[in-house]
């Protein structure tokens, strides 16, 4: 296996490296308080009044007054310089993670997918090398499981024992590419589960998405539209809700990535509510949080095709605030970007064919402020809850805490001074990405990072990035979280994000006011049930029906999604352009 070099910059290489953050206001999921940090050597040293602490000298000293003192972001979904097709994601682990830091996030995990009949082993190798010299933050990586046999079985152990991965992917998308079928999976899952490991999906239903692609292309919808149309809210929602009972009968805890309809962030908090919060956890985007599928609609292809990612953005726009709201309630646990990001002749290589636009969108630079402004500024969470979903949640369940995730004594300085009253305004002219397009354009946003430190090297400081390629280190992520596995094996009574912290009465007045009890609420009456699955002009959210001109067409529904009687229109538009399918 591969062993790449690291270079970094030789002012960089110095041992010493002390920072003293005096007056701010310490964040973390569980509690919030004014103390100082002192750190040394990429470390927390100290904690605490500035009357337990005497301060060396040579120190390089930061006045929080006013602040907030946060542990790093973790982005646990990113997609750095992956392949696809014809394509490649301009975003490379160094403008990558440049973007990321920018934003107030200092580590990611990223994914490694090998191709069908690939091995694992030699596919992470591919990965490490890619990123081990650009990485400019902390990084660790998942694993993507793209078939089966007796030899990924094997990898998969040695991956776990030996090169630091404990948590894998599986597809219920991609008929024909990646794709596992559910006997498949069953055994995929078992296997995690016996090396106390963490299993993830991608959950859309890869049949029905293929034959709805088949027949839209057939029937001349052939842009960005076309995307969402062939894999539409139940599709994803069915496959969350099989997905966490096939996890459940092999006692494999789940973690589903990109959450993006309401019908499947419902699914995952039924199953949280029917395992008494054990083996299920959920994880939305920016993305879904930030933005809308309205823009399939938008006569540009070439607008439309930027935000073309799977599972699709959703055209109702009450989707983000009710993701929000899940988020707020413990329901969906993290927020990710899966960024991936393309320019705009590579997403033209979906022209005449939605099926072959580059599937991806950015979000690692924009979601913590996303996160702040639609969350904490809005008065649907407090900052803990804030920490919780940002940085802490991921920590935990991926095994790195309290190294990272946390602002406590001997953690990493991986740390963001935050001003929650500065705004920005989000810009593809001025974000650090690679790429042409921005999906939050125009947005300005509460919460802004003053400070980002990457194991105590300040490296953004009041809008100004000053990243070194290769400073990052890859983290092991080790065997059996406790987060996890102590519930499973009935250590703790229930999982939740850790302690609980009580909201402030704005923002229990705020959720009161939303009147959202996510366990209660029922999904359309179509869905799982044994009856015919009506098209989308009837009454429930359905499959594609018929030949309609996708360009010109949009209409809405409402259903009944709460028993007592929280009414949420589900809007399903055709937009015009173009939607793709991708990997992620």
């Amino acid at each position: 296996m591969l062993t790449p070099v690291k270079k970094v910059p030789i002012h960089l290489q110095s041992a010493q490296n002390r920072v003293y953050i005096k007056n701010g206001q310490i964040v973390n999921h569980d509690k919030t308080f004014k103390a100082d940090v002192y750190i040394e050597d990429g470390i927390i040293k100290f904690v605490g009044p500035a009357a337990d602490i005497t301060v060396p000298g040579g120190v390089r000293t930061i006045d929080a007054s006013g602040k907030l003192i946060i542990p790093g972001g973790i982005d646990p979904h990113t997609h750095m310089q992956l392949p696809f097709g014809n394509a490649v994601a301009v975003d490379d682990f160094y403008h990558g993670t440049k973007a990321a830091v920018a934003g107030g996030t200092t580590m990611i995990i990223d994914f490694v997918l090998p191709n069908k009949n690939e091995s694992m082993i030699e596919a992470y190798d591919k990965w490490r090398s890619w990123a081990d010299p650009k990485v400019c933050c902390d990084y660790a990586l998942h694993v993507g499981i793209t078939w089966w046999s007796k030899s990924v079985s094997d990898e998969i152990g040695i991956l776990c024992k030996e090169l630091g991965i404990n948590s894998f992917k599986t597809f219920m998308a991609y008929k024909g590419l990646y794709q596992l079928n559910d006997s498949e999976l069953l055994d995929v899952f078992e296997r995690i589960r016996g090396l106390n490991a963490v299993a993830m999906v991608h959950a859309e239903n890869g049949d029905i998405i293929a034959k709805n692609a088949k027949r839209l292309l057939a029937e001349g919808i052939t842009g960005p539209e076309g995307h969402e149309l062939s894999r539409q809210e139940e599709v994803e929602a069915e496959a969350v809700h099989r997905a966490c009972i096939l996890a459940h009968q092999v006692d494999c805890p789940l973690y589903v990535v990109h959450v993006m309809s309401k019908s499947a962030g419902i699914e995952v908090a039924r199953a949280r509510q029917r395992y008494r919060g054990k083996y299920i956890y959920g994880e939305t985007l920016a993305a879904a949080l930030g933005t809308d599928g309205t823009h399939y609609r938008c006569q540009h292809f070439g607008h439309a095709a930027a935000h073309v990612l799977s599972p699709p953005l959703r055209p109702d726009k009450t989707t983000p605030e009710f993701l929000m709201k899940l988020l707020a309630s413990n329901d969906l646990q993290t927020t990710g970007s899966d960024n991936c990001t393309f320019n705009k002749k590579q997403k033209e290589l979906g022209l005449g064919d939605f099926t072959k636009i580059p599937n991806g969108v950015n979000g690692v630079e924009d979601r913590m402020s996303l996160v702040w402004e639609r969350g904490v500024h809005s008065g649907l969470m407090d900052p803990c809850k804030f920490v919780a979903i940002t940085s802490t949640n991921a920590a935990k369940i991926f095994n790195i805490y309290p190294k990272k995730g946390r602002i406590a004594n001997g953690s990493d300085a991986d740390i963001v001074i935050w001003d929650p009253q500065a705004t920005r305004t989000i810009s593809k002219d001025t974000h650090h990405h690679a790429c042409d397009f921005n999906i939050f354009e125009g947005m300005t946003v509460h919460g802004v990072p003053e400070y980002v430190l990457v194991r105590g090297r300040i490296c953004a400081e009041n809008g100004e990035v000053r990243v070194a390629e290769g400073f990052g280190r890859f983290i092991p992520t080790p065997l059996r979280p406790a987060f996890v596995y102590d519930s499973i094996e009935g250590k703790l009574e229930q999982e939740g994000e850790g302690e609980q912290v009580p909201l402030n009465g704005s923002v229990t007045k705020k959720l009161a006011e939303l009147d959202v009890h996510v366990a209660e609420i029922e999904p359309p009456s179509s869905m799982f049930s044994g009856n015919p699955t009506p098209s989308v002009a009837s009454s429930g959210v359905g499959r594609v029906d018929g030949k309609r001109d996708m360009q010109e067409t949009s209409f809405s529904l409402s259903e009944e999604l709460d028993k007592s009687g929280v009414r949420s229109s589900i809007k399903v538009h055709n937009p015009p352009g173009g939607k793709s399918s991708g990997f992620w």
